[in-house]
């Protein structure tokens, strides 16, 4: 394969038309939305996974292209499932990653890039999807994540919206200041490059209470899907997840109605959360702040979910 320049200084990537294949038909399109969702490090409450789901199972898709999940995939780390029937194997997945073309409820079309994260090969893959959007002509590229924060699930889901420049999404209800190191995602690392090479990207970040990060939690995939239309100007209906998160909220309940211990630690996060929010809401990312960290709820929420695993989800 022939070697390619980055716009990074000194980086050097093989041929990104190398990771993809193209389907033999390609839809039309007009100046699209790209959607990405990737999960992979971190999707807490699995918001990302529920989204790229609902979207694909609601609304008429058609694949565009097809990424080298051999080369980007590291299969130890995550491996795929097998079927095994009385005496043989059969039915294998293999953790794909999809450019799909979706039409939204109103017949408008944007692309939707969905599966696992890459191991490997990011370079190369961030200058693939570059050159996708470049001859797709997408007018704006949009990350989901989500990801644990210390707060109650009483209380209105914050979201975090970032960008490749000012006022290319809503930021109004952000909580950070200042800078922050974080551990990078695909999600984030594409956001860079794509700004980088004069694409307006942009995303969002749903925060799911921590002690609910581990099972899923349709409240975070609505709340992303509802940014995503905001700032888009799709229409993405979540009928179907609603009702999974009503059932959701109920088996939460549940739990805690059952447990004085957990209604009293539930309590004190809405306590600090509210006093934190009213002071101010950066603090809630401080580690030494008054919320309660991991170690101390650990053993209480851990029985809280596993009761939602053994019979709590919807």
């Amino acid at each position: 394969m022939a070697v390619r320049a980055t716009d990074r200084k000194g980086v050097q990537v093989l041929d990104p038309a190398g990771l993809f294949v193209l389907a033999d038909e390609l839809p039309e399109l007009d100046h699209p939305v790209l959607v990405h969702g990737l999960p992979g490090f971190v999707d807490a409450g699995s918001g990302v996974r529920l989204v790229t789901e609902h979207l694909l199972e609601t609304l008429p898709s058609t694949v565009v292209a097809r990424f080298d999940h051999d080369i980007l995939i590291d299969y130890r780390g995550a491996r795929p499932s097998l079927v095994f029937a009385e005496d043989h194997y059969q039915d294998y997945a293999p953790p794909e990653i999809v450019l799909h073309a979706v039409d939204d409820a109103d017949g408008t079309r944007f692309l939707l890039l969905a599966g696992r994260e890459p191991d490997f090969q990011w370079e190369r893959f961030g200058a693939a999807v570059v050159d996708l959007v470049r001859r797709f002509e997408v007018r704006v590229s949009i990350g989901l994540l989500a990801i644990p924060m210390t707060i109650p699930h009483t209380r209105p889901m914050s979201v975090t919206g970032h960008g490749s420049k000012p006022g290319l999404v809503p930021i109004d209800g952000n909580i950070f200041t200042g800078e922050i190191r974080v551990p990078a995602s695909v999600s984030a690392f594409l956001e860079l490059r794509l700004g980088q090479a004069g694409c307006d990207a942009g995303g969002f970040a749903a925060h799911v209470p921590h002690y609910l990060a581990a099972t899923e939690y349709p409240d975070a995939a609505i709340t992303l899907l509802e940014r995503l239309a905001a700032s888009t100007g799709l229409h993405l209906p979540t009928d179907l997840l609603a009702a999974s998160a009503a059932s959701t909220r109920e088996a939460i309940e549940e739990q805690v109605s059952a447990s004085g211990e957990v209604q009293e630690i539930v309590a004190q996060l809405e306590r600090q959360y509210d006093a934190v929010v009213a002071r101010d809401p950066a603090t809630l990312l401080d580690a030494d702040g008054a919320l309660p960290d991991g170690d101390q709820i650990g053993a209480e929420f851990e029985r809280f979910l596993a009761g939602l695993d053994d019979g709590g989800k919807p």
